[in-house]
């Protein structure tokens, strides 16, 4: 098996990375993985459009992990008001737990880190993942007490099951 290779993404690859968030959060496809949000959201993860934008605007990179040239796994990283933001984050469900997305989640640091020179990384987290959040928490972050709403009613994010959903804001020194 070869190693992992990144890239960043192009507009040609929208529609795979649509495909591939898809799977890894929403239906019954995205339960073979620990990723899954189909009890609480249903419908989309990602719009096309918002996706385009935030492959061609400056300091904004969807980051593209591949083995052989298959698609494995994305993420988007992007400096946000002076802090890099990491986000739309997804590995193929059945490669999930393989170390894939640590592989994928340090390159996005490195790229804020290195080529950005930013001082931290920040995300939003639904704050009842708690799995997920024990996750980033074992990469380093912190839960904030910041708290952002959910988008109910823009489909463009996806249709909550329940109206108690919300953001909170994750943090990580680099």
């Amino acid at each position: 098996m070869t190693s992992l290779t990144f890239r960043s993404a192009t507009p040609s690859d929208v529609d795979a990375i649509v495909a591939l968030v898809t799977s890894a959060y929403r239906g019954d496809a995205s339960r073979a993985g620990w990723t899954t949000e189909a009890d609480f959201l249903d419908g989309n993860r990602i719009d096309p459009g918002v996706l385009r934008a935030d492959i061609e605007r400056a300091r904004s990179c969807v980051v593209l992990a591949e083995r052989d040239g298959t698609l494995q796994a994305c993420a988007h990283v992007a400096d946000e008001d002076g802090h890099g933001y990491f986000g739309m984050f997804s590995v193929v469900p059945g490669l999930q737990g393989g170390g894939i997305g640590k592989a994928l989640l340090a390159e996005c640091e490195r790229i804020a880190r290195d080529d950005w020179r930013l001082p931290d990384m920040r995300m939003t987290v639904i704050d009842i993942r708690d799995e997920l959040i024990a996750f980033y928490e074992r990469r380093g972050y912190r839960r904030t007490g910041v708290y952002k709403p959910f988008p109910h009613g823009d489909e463009r994010f996806g249709i909550a099951k329940r109206d108690d959903l919300r953001f909170e804001v994750l943090e990580k020194p680099l």
